[in-house]
């Protein structure tokens, strides 16, 4: 199903929030630099995520804490990420204006929404049918037009739209998918976190160079909730 995005400015009535949770984000940002090789928040991610409406991508029960600098229940056991994590994520694959990007784990759509702001078009995939459909809902009623989203096992990418400049994992894997490791694009780059639930999972910048080489870099600590799928 084909969606859309368009540059929607969240309401007024969060604007304080919003400000404020910014400057966490800048905040963490310099508190990691060491760790991730990223001590700023970059202009473009900043204004992508004080474009995008996070109150309109958790329930309604938890719009509240919508601009608090923590992850969120989205409903079937899933979570909208830390506004950090996903402007981390977003800032470590340095994306331009014409990229095409895949997402691995839709959610409730919002590192979707992010990353379109910032790049031609977004192919993400979400496994959990009843999320997908829901994601794919609101982001056509907030008027995102470059989004290409379906449900599926995100494990294997999307081989019909490959290769990708960047991808994106936004749950826990145990291993990197060779299948997603062969859909990126030479010169491209993968963010993925990697570990069990039960066990720390860290943060892994995957790069491919202009020759095919794969190099691996582990960054900081994290939590995700796992990848699943019959893998």
């Amino acid at each position: 199903m084909l969606l859309t995005v368009s540059a929607g400015v969240c309401a007024d009535e969060y604007a304080e929030q919003r400000q404020r949770l910014l400057d966490e984000i800048k905040a963490d940002f310099a508190i990691t630099g060491a760790e991730t090789g990223k001590p700023e928040l970059g202009m473009a991610v900043y204004q992508a995520m004080s474009k995008v409406p996070r109150h309109e991508f958790v329930p309604a029960q938890q719009r509240a804490q919508a601009y608090l600098n923590r992850p969120l229940p989205i409903g079937y056991g899933q979570t909208v990420s830390q506004p950090y994590i996903v402007a981390l994520m977003t800032e470590l694959l340095a994306v331009e204006t014409g990229d095409t990007v895949l997402e691995i784990g839709t959610g409730s759509g919002y590192q979707a929404a992010i990353l379109a702001e910032l790049v031609d078009r977004v192919y993400t995939i979400e496994i959990i049918r009843e999320l997908g459909e829901q994601a794919s809902s609101r982001l056509q009623g907030l008027g995102y037009d470059n989004i290409a989203a379906r449900v599926g096992d995100g494990y294997y990418g999307w081989k019909e739209h490959a290769p990708f400049e960047a991808i994106i994992v936004t749950a826990a894997a145990s291993h990197i998918p060779p299948p997603l490791v062969r859909q990126l694009r030479p010169g491209g780059k993968m963010i993925i976190p990697v570990g069990s639930p039960f066990m720390t999972q860290y943060l892994v910048m995957v790069e491919k160079d202009a020759n095919g080489t794969v190099i691996t870099r582990q960054l900081l600590p994290v939590r995700f909730v796992p990848l699943t799928g019959g893998h």
